[in-house]
């Protein structure tokens, strides 16, 4: 049994640990103003998806956590491995420390369907709506994916964090709350998954508009809908977007924005298909027959 001694142990070292990250170290913005070095203990509780209460008694020693808070705590914190031994230790929890895998590589049906679009923008996500693949049509309509580190290729995080996806996006509301609701749903099927646990904690930091959806317990799974975009290039796009599931690994799905041939939005992603074709080394835009009144890129 975990003594009262352990417990105000476990205390001290979450509070000096807390003291020894700076917000960015964490994703958070350094706003300044602040009385003493490091995260605030509000911060940690969010990243870590608990009460500021609940860990305010962590730090006090007052109760012992569970296995699934203290990986989510080890998470938060950045502990190395021998810090994370040290964690479970001082509770009496035998550290599980988490595989590091590798990216998941995308199915390879999946990859041909993908690279089969060409006037179709299309990607490839995982179970935590992380971005596993897409095509250059796709980073022509939403964004250059290439740019973006992969340990932040992610659907929801892109929507909350890149300012572009605002206007971007005709109804950004109600894409960024469908997202939300869709990733509770993977949250309930994975409730001790730590990397989620701070995907959900760094966005309720960040976004309130991320943290009240999110606390409104509202699910909803991803499927057929419309999608209507303002783009910087080709201007209004009014798209359906279908989502596929691999039937032989059911944690990655295809994702596509179609729009029927003759519309003023076909001609739009034909425009932006042919530009997207000449920046990889393809007929150069200007080379391109586009469609009229359609902007050619620069």
């Amino acid at each position: 049994m975990t003594s009262d001694a352990h417990l105000n142990e476990l205390g001290q070292f979450l509070k000096l640990r807390r003291a020894e990250l700076s917000p960015r170290t964490v994703g958070l913005p350094d706003t300044g103003g602040r009385r003493v070095p490091g995260l605030r203990r509000e911060e940690v509780a969010l990243l870590a998806s608990i009460s500021t209460d609940y860990y305010t008694r962590l730090e006090q020693g007052r109760i012992q956590p569970s296995v699934s808070v203290l990986a989510a705590l080890a998470q938060v914190l950045r502990l190395a491995d021998d810090q994370r031994d040290h964690l479970f230790e001082l509770v009496g929890r035998r550290s599980a420390r988490p595989r590091r895998r590798a990216a998941p590589k995308v199915h390879a049906q999946l990859r041909r369907l993908l690279d089969d679009l060409t006037v179709s923008p299309g990607v490839v996500i995982g179970r935590r709506m992380d971005i596993l693949a897409w095509n250059p049509l796709a980073s022509a309509l939403l964004t250059d994916f290439e740019k973006v580190p992969e340990d932040k290729r992610n659907c929801v995080r892109i929507l909350f964090t890149e300012p572009s996806m605002r206007t971007l996006c005709a109804d950004w509301r109600a894409a960024a709350r469908g997202c939300v609701s869709h990733l509770r749903m993977t949250a309930a099927a994975s409730p001790d998954d730590p990397r989620l646990t701070g995907l959900v904690g760094e966005l309720s930091v960040q976004d309130k508009d991320f943290g009240r959806w999110w606390g409104s317990s509202h699910v909803a799974s991803r499927g057929r809908g419309m999608k209507r975009f303002h783009h910087p290039l080709v201007g209004e796009l009014v798209l359906d977007r279908d989502t596929f599931t691999c039937g032989s690994d059911p944690d990655q799905e295809l994702v596509v924005w179609t729009a029927e041939r003759g519309t003023p939005s076909y001609d739009g992603l034909r425009a932006l298909a042919s530009g997207a074709s000449g920046r990889l080394g393809g007929p150069a835009a200007d080379q391109v027959d586009w469609p009229d009144g359609l902007i050619r890129p620069r």
